[in-house]
């Protein structure tokens, strides 16, 4: 007995399309674009549900060398693996940018004291904090979004009594 069912819509096999100039699978769409700085062609590789590209490279010229190559399974998974590495570093980025941290020497021992930003959209703050050697918590503050962490001013900030934001 055949089963004439039609896909779920939302099931991975159903979102599925190996077209010569666009691919979706994996969570991924690869669609090649008209590059508009020149005569060639670009790729463009956007994750599912996200309207903006990850990533936007050029792409290869057909034999005819006027349309471009189409798309291929080896192409389409290393395009996958490159996107994937982009936002990975994108993340670390953003992460390194929120969260920052610098060793001291205080009177209590080395301690690590810590900047975390909250990004929120209507106020954002960052969070000043400041842990022994052994990563008990010594104090916390919430400080301006903008505040610098400096190894100076975490010094002064520690020498002070953790009462002032440094």
């Amino acid at each position: 007995m055949n089963d004439t069912r039609l896909p779920d819509p939302d099931s991975p096999e159903a979102r599925k399309e190996q077209e010569p100039r666009l691919w979706r699978d994996d969570g991924w769409t690869a669609r090649i674009i008209k590059n508009e700085e020149d005569d060639g062609w670009a790729v463009e590789m956007t994750m599912d549900g996200q309207s903006e590209p990850a990533l936007v490279g050029p792409w290869t010229m057909g034999r005819d060398k006027k349309n471009p190559k189409p798309l291929d399974s080896p192409a389409f998974i290393t395009l996958v693996k490159t996107a994937n590495e982009v936002l990975r570093r994108h993340e670390q980025q953003l992460h390194a940018t929120l969260h920052k941290s610098v060793k001291i020497d205080a009177e209590a021992g080395r301690l690590t004291v810590k900047l975390d930003i909250v990004p929120d959209e209507d106020e954002p703050y960052a969070v000043l904090s400041a842990y022994d050697e052994s990563g008990e918590q010594l104090a916390q503050v919430n400080v301006p979004p903008t505040y610098k962490l400096t190894v100076q001013r975490a010094s002064e900030w520690a020498s002070g009594g953790f009462g002032k934001q440094g």
